[in-house]
């Protein structure tokens, strides 16, 4: 395992971060976490180096941090540092603050959270919790030690990510969204330097982009990556690139299998930053065209647009959809989307817009449903 400081803090943090976002579940329910291999993961995970676990108030409907509690118990808290987030959304009062603390101390079993982020942070978000006092809060609580330190995950533009850094000097750390897709994208690169060049952290999410580059790509990427002198899988190209960036602090990645999880330790191993060659750096630039010119909707499968208001199973029809831009033959991917409930289809969509307002990755949501529905009812 490779390690790299942790902005100003005396902490070398593992290259490869645990997500816990994407933990086996029981019969396709994301609410039910199979406990034994999810415990079994992230145990491995620590005994081969990894420093860094990575949940939320909400992942697997609470179950992610009850799951990470069991995790660190038997002597493996002491061997990391946990980062949790606040539910930005579940904020209504001040006194809503020390609620969900409490809950999520009691959830992770520990006394102090390492980091505690606000979790996709954007400007409604931000405008609500300043008027109602976080900041001082968060200060009151790190003296306390009921948490490390403030640090925030943004999935927003790079205007408003550097407007949450400029206006807080007391941030410990911050979450992005960066792959080799997402250069340009929300904070993209101009936010990940800008947010070292004020001395902090960076830690990365969907470095993998919700698995989809992990995965066996098109005919078209597969092609560019073959040609390459060295081999790779593609989720060793994808974390390679991340890591290549000495900005980036830790990657992130939601592993939820045993062999997902050695390769990305393996992977780990090799991690330098600054070690690609010119050569290999215009491969990814040719890999890039190849995806844009596959994919029609840029969904990560965050979930944050489910629960449907509709019963819609927006992230399943995309992903559908998506997989149906590298068939010659539309008949699996229709085959496979008239396998899905009929109530979560996307012609069951309402229009109503609520996924557009959650989407992080801002997509035309009602759209690109209906654009779906149209290519795969056949």
């Amino acid at each position: 395992m490779r390690y790299r400081r942790f902005g100003r803090l005396d902490y070398q943090a593992s290259v490869l971060g645990f997500g816990t976002m994407r933990l086996p579940v029981i019969g396709g329910d994301a609410s039910k976490v199979d406990e034994e291999p999810a415990l079994a993961l992230i145990r491995y995970a620590i005994d081969h180096g990894i420093n860094y676990v990575d949940s939320a108030h909400g992942y697997h409907g609470g179950n992610s941090e009850v799951v990470t509690g069991k995790a660190l118990a038997g002597g493996y808290r002491s061997r990391v540092k946990i980062a949790t987030k606040m539910p930005c959304w579940s904020v209504e009062s001040a006194g809503d603050f020390d609620r969900l603390l409490d809950e999520q101390l009691g959830r992770l079993q520990t006394d102090t959270i390492d980091f505690y982020l606000l979790h996709c942070l954007n400007n409604k978000f931000w405008d609500k919790l300043r008027g109602l006092g976080v900041l001082p809060w968060a200060e009151k609580m790190i003296a306390k030690g009921r948490i490390g330190g403030l640090g925030f995950s943004c999935h927003e533009e790079f205007a408003d990510f550097r407007r949450y850094l400029d206006e807080y000097g007391g941030w410990t750390m911050c979450q992005i969204q960066y792959n080799y897709l997402d250069q340009n994208n929300q904070a993209g690169t101009r936010g990940l330097e800008y947010a070292a060049s004020k001395g902090l952290p960076v830690t990365v999410m969907e470095p993998l982009r919700g698995g989809r580059l992990a995965a066996e790509p098109p005919p078209s990427v597969r092609a560019v990556w073959d040609s390459a002198p060295v081999r790779r899988t593609p989720a060793d190209w994808a974390l390679q690139w991340v890591w290549n960036h000495p900005q980036v602090t830790v990657a992130l990645s939601g592993m939820n299998t045993m062999q997902q999880l050695q390769e990305n330790l393996a992977s780990a191993d090799r991690a330098a930053a600054e070690s690609l060659s010119p050569a290999e750096l215009a491969l990814y630039d040719r890999v890039v065209a190849a995806y844009r010119e596959a994919s029609p909707v840029p969904c990560t499968a965050c979930g944050y647009c489910v629960p449907c208001p509709n019963g819609v199973n927006i992230p399943r029809v995309f992903e559908i959809y998506n997989e149906s831009a590298f068939y010659a033959d539309m008949g699996v991917p229709r085959y496979t989307y008239a396998r899905l409930a009929e109530a979560e289809r996307a012609n069951k969509c309402a229009k109503c817009g609520t996924c557009e307002e959650r989407c992080p990755q801002k997509i035309h949501t009602m759209d690109a449903l209906a654009q779906a529905h149209e290519k795969l009812k056949g």
